[in-house]
């Protein structure tokens, strides 16, 4: 007699499903937490610089003064694309003329994997893996700037070596050198976004890592997931929140409608939080820094609809997220909202890294069950 194995029951969506052990960080929803490594995130980002962040995440400890210069000029003179990535660009920019450049960056990252001769990481040793994944880090925000200039009918910009991660990312995208106070808002919003937990795009890039593939196809496959609007696609979404509602006098017949009809509200909402975002927490106050119209609407937004929740939905808790603010403080930095994705992306690729790199230490394929609930087999096969 065949039986058929018991699978075990698991939440839709893996949801508070533990599938390995890290030493990287964690989220903890209840409390409205997070960390990298064994310190706050939000701590990080208030007080530390993008290249301390990085360095933590790969060696497992903060850098001291010697050690962040170093590490700050070798990671500096990498951003510089390979000739063959960069002749591409063009062409990659035109083929994603509507989809933009987070798309264009899984092309030119592929191409960027051959053209350095990326080999799978099972066949590395642990430095070979660190050199690819401070190689590509390095180089996603040369591409992704290049690829928006390219899009607008611009020359790319290239790298300067002089000027800090965030600050020659924002020199790359527009030509010019940024006001230190934008560029120290974008470093705080990079830092904060850099890892969390086991995010969609963290867990892929790990179960492509398990079986062994080189960093750029494991770095290809978190991009592809973080492009998806439930995930990364969010903070130009939410200022489309803004837009749609308008003027203070619409915010309470809009958000009823939105939510007495069942619709989601961008920017509002996250799966692991039960409380507010640290992440928005933070990034409203560096907005509110900045000040402004914008500001104050987007505050004046979060507070009707908590309220507006609170009657309609009692006992339902809803925040804003950090796509929410996080979009407010880009607009206030002057990135095009084509760019607010692909920012992200630009932090988010250290946390991937990370991951692959410790994924990589396992040699064990992840290789989860399905329960089929088809037609029941075997069937037979009926005549041609």
């Amino acid at each position: 007699m065949t039986t058929t194995p018991v699978v075990p029951a698991v939440p839709r969506g893996l949801a508070g499903v533990v599938v390995t052990d890290t030493a990287l960080g964690d989220v903890r929803g209840r409390e409205g937490f997070y960390h990298y490594r064994q310190y706050s995130a939000i701590e990080l980002a208030q007080t530390r610089g993008f290249e301390d962040v990085w360095y933590l995440m790969l060696h497992g400890e903060l850098p001291g003064r010697a050690a962040a210069a170093d590490f700050a000029g070798r990671t500096a003179s990498l951003r510089a694309l390979p000739a063959d990535v960069r002749e591409a660009l063009p062409a990659i920019a035109r083929a994603g003329a509507v989809s933009g450049p987070l798309a264009g960056l899984r092309t030119a990252l592929s191409l960027l994997g051959a053209s350095s001769g990326y080999r799978p990481v099972y066949d590395l040793d642990a430095d070979r893996r660190r050199a690819d994944a401070l190689a590509a880090c390095a180089a996603v925000p040369t591409i992704l700037t290049a690829l928006q200039r390219l899009g607008e009918g611009l020359e790319p910009v290239e790298p300067r070596e002089d000027l800090p991660y965030a600050a020659n990312y924002l020199y790359m995208l527009t030509g010019t050198e940024a006001e230190p106070d934008r560029v120290r808002a974008v470093e705080q919003y990079l830092i904060s976004t850099v890892d969390h937990g086991f995010n969609a795009s963290t867990f892929t890039a790990r179960v492509v890592a398990s079986t062994g593939a080189d960093l750029a196809a494991c770095l290809i496959a978190a991009v592809g997931a973080l492009s998806g609007p439930l995930h990364g696609g969010a903070p130009s979404r939410a200022l489309d929140t803004l837009d749609a509602i308008g003027t203070p006098d619409r915010i309470d017949g809009w958000i009823r409608q939105q939510v007495l009809s069942g619709r989601r509200i961008m920017g509002f909402g996250h799966p692991v939080y039960r409380t507010e975002d640290p992440r928005s927490r933070m990034l409203k106050s560096i907005a509110q820094g900045f000040g402004g119209p914008l500001v104050d609407f987007a505050v004046e937004v979060e507070r009707q609809v908590e309220a507006i929740l609170a009657e309609l939905k009692p006992g339902r808790e809803l925040h804003t997220n950090v796509e929410f603010y996080a979009g407010v403080l880009m607009e206030l930095c002057g990135l095009p909202r084509a760019m607010f994705t692909p920012t992200f992306c630009a932090a988010r690729v250290i946390g991937w890294s990370a991951n692959i790199l410790e994924q990589a230490e396992d040699s064990k394929i992840i290789r989860p069950a399905a329960r089929y609930i088809g037609t029941p087999p075997p069937q037979p096969v009926p005549a041609p």
